[in-house]
């Protein structure tokens, strides 16, 4: 009698059960070495030919104000015109692991490339939902790591357990040490924790976790990560900033655009 080699499932019911009781999962080593070295070469070939459709380059520290950020400033949607960008949004590793936390098939609706130097700002707290603005549960992130992460370099701190959470009306955020301009504190009890990632490791989070990163304070490190989001195929609406929305297999999937500002009247400012 022949044996058939199971496949393992993308998430185990341990992972399950934590990411419902967190709101956030790490993959180990879901992309290799090599294949982050290419990415991270990919896009660093893109910067360096100028070659990203709308970006304002500069020529010098000095001309861009000593801001790292303004020199290299994160791509937004470049799976629209990028061939491999569109790959990577729509990798079957991701999309397994999308469908096992969502218990359903997963929509793409946005990718960025961050690249977040050393001396570059952070981002405030805040809830990936108050801009994507999908209707009814919540978006979800796929935030690959690059490079290693840790607080030294900026790396990514979230809030365990924040999911359950309503979307919050945000604050003014200290723009000192954050690039963004809202601020959702972390709520009384919880505790942010850091999200130390190897290059190749994923973190999965719900669009309500409360997440955030403090500047690079590193000489020497960055902190480059592929950053994805989708939202159940379920969802009624979304903000109208992320369509076209694809299916996984590529194709343009039609859904009602959110409409007005959301509950806190300033979510239709656009994407961040």
């Amino acid at each position: 009698m022949s044996s058939v080699a199971m496949e393992a499932p993308a998430v185990t019911q341990e992972e399950l059960a934590a990411y419902n009781r967190d709101g956030f999962l790490i993959k180990k080593s879901l992309f290799s070495r090599e294949e982050v070295k290419f990415i991270v070469d990919y896009f660093m070939d893109m910067h360096a030919r100028k070659a990203i459709p709308g970006y304002t380059f500069y020529n010098s520290p000095e001309e861009a104000g000593n801001d790292p950020l303004k020199l290299y400033p994160r791509i937004m949607h470049p799976h629209r015109w990028d061939k491999p960008s569109l790959g990577w949004l729509l990798d079957k590793r991701a999309a397994d692991v999308l469908r096992a936390l969502l218990g359903e098939e997963p929509v793409a609706t946005q990718s960025m490339m961050y690249f977040k130097p050393p001396g570059a700002k952070g981002q405030a707290f805040h809830q990936d939902n108050f801009y994507l603005k999908v209707r009814p549960k919540s978006c979800i992130a796929f935030w690959l790591a690059l490079d290693a992460t840790d607080p030294d370099n900026g790396g990514l701190q979230v809030c365990p357990g924040t999911h359950t959470m309503d979307v919050a009306c945000p604050e003014r955020a200290n723009l000192e040490i954050s690039f963004s301009t809202e601020l959702v504190r972390p709520p009384a009890g919880c505790n942010p924790v850091p999200a130390n990632l190897a290059a190749g490791d994923a973190l999965f989070f719900n669009g309500s976790v409360v997440h955030g990163s403090t500047p690079n304070m590193s000489k020497d490190r960055w902190r480059r990560s592929w950053i994805c989001h989708y939202a159940p195929e379920s969802m009624r609406e979304m903000a109208h900033w992320y369509f076209p929305i694809l299916d996984m297999q590529g194709n343009e999937v039609q859904y009602h655009g959110a409409e007005g500002g959301g509950p806190c009247g300033t979510e239709a400012k656009g994407a961040h």
